[in-house]
């Protein structure tokens, strides 16, 4: 008789997983990495095409994760024991897909087994995105995009 052992993600809770766990969740998409506006009245959010200047736009991962928050004075840091709001997440996003309840995609690299699907499926921001570097602050609302999906 085989045992089937239901994988982490499925089993657990956000708090309850290892760091190991917490940090194998991310896609690697980028789309956390992107500026967001914020209706205040609606609390909607509106993503723009613009990244964080420590993204890197060819593997949509942070180029210096340990810094980030020292180097980002702005960069959110999820943690599994934090009780971080995850609605400005987009819905894609693994921690805000287990922490509304729901699996992985069948593109996410945990399930798929291959990190190139997330890129494959069109979720990363991979080859989308101009560097923050390059984009005054006051014309945000000039570079919000639509091909994220809330």
């Amino acid at each position: 008789m085989t045992i089937k052992v239901e994988p982490f993600w499925d089993s657990k809770a956000l708090d309850e997983m290892s760091f190991k766990e917490w940090e194998s969740l991310c896609d690697g998409c980028g789309r956390c990495c992107l500026h967001k506006l914020e209706d205040i009245d609606t609390g909607l959010y509106f993503y723009t095409n613009v990244a964080c200047r420590l993204l890197d736009a060819a593997t949509c991962r942070c180029s210096n994760y340990l810094q980030r928050t020292t180097l980002v004075e702005d960069c959110v840091l999820l943690s599994p024991s934090n009780e971080a709001p995850y609605q400005w997440l987009p819905v894609s996003c693994a921690y805000r897909r287990i922490a509304e309840g729901k699996g992985l995609a069948w593109w996410h690299p945990l399930v798929s087994g291959n990190p190139e699907t997330v890129h494959q499926a069109g979720i990363s921001v991979r080859k989308r995105t101009v560097s923050e570097i390059t984009v005054s602050e006051d014309t945000l609302e000039d570079h919000i995009i639509s091909w994220i999906d809330f």
